[in-house]
């Protein structure tokens, strides 16, 4: 019997997870399988993966192929290269102390390399968030001052019209008085 491992497509419609399964190569994709050794979720940022990584192992060392999708996932977890310093270890290139040292140092590498890109990722929010706050309060003192303008037109306008009344009464009243002499 050929066993694969390889994902099962679940959820909805444009938000589908998948399951990492273990099965018979001729059963459907979302049909029967022999074990489930994790899950995929593209959904989130990043993907979430969680694998159980003993069984993963197990399965890949006795032989079950993985597809495409599920040897990058395995290669990016460490399955793989867990599988190819134990053939090392088997061949008598190593012991098995040396195998764990290497693939320690491995991981250590790579949970070096997320975290940077993390708080890469989180420098360039923190940019972009600060850009936006700046853009957005020249936008307000910009608008602040063309409503300053708008608000000294207006009183302009009104102590004008205030004045050329007051004269127009003045005028007015100086010429009852002339008329009334």
């Amino acid at each position: 019997m050929a066993t694969k491992i390889r994902l099962q497509r679940h959820g909805r419609k444009s938000y589908a997870f998948y399951p990492i399964v273990v099965a018979d190569s001729r059963a459907p994709r979302d049909g029967r399988f022999i074990e489930r050794i994790g899950s995929y979720n593209p959904n989130t940022n990043p993907a979430t993966i969680s694998l159980d990584f003993d069984r993963a192992l197990y399965w890949v060392e006795v032989g079950a192929i993985p597809t495409d999708t599920v040897r990058s996932i395995l290669s990016k977890e460490g399955v793989l290269l867990m599988k190819h310093l134990r053939g090392g270890v088997k061949k008598g290139a190593f012991n098995e102390e040396e195998a764990q040292r290497r693939f320690d140092a491995w991981k250590a590498d790579r949970t070096k390399v997320e975290d940077a890109f993390k708080a890469q990722k989180a420098a360039k929010a923190a940019e972009e968030a600060k850009a936006a706050l700046e853009a957005e309060k020249e936008k307000n003192r910009l608008k602040g001052e063309s409503v300053a303008k708008k608000k000294a037109e207006i009183l302009a306008a009104q102590e004008a019209a205030a004045k050329a009344e007051l004269e127009a009464e003045v005028a007015e009243t100086e010429a009852e008085e002339a008329a009334a002499e």
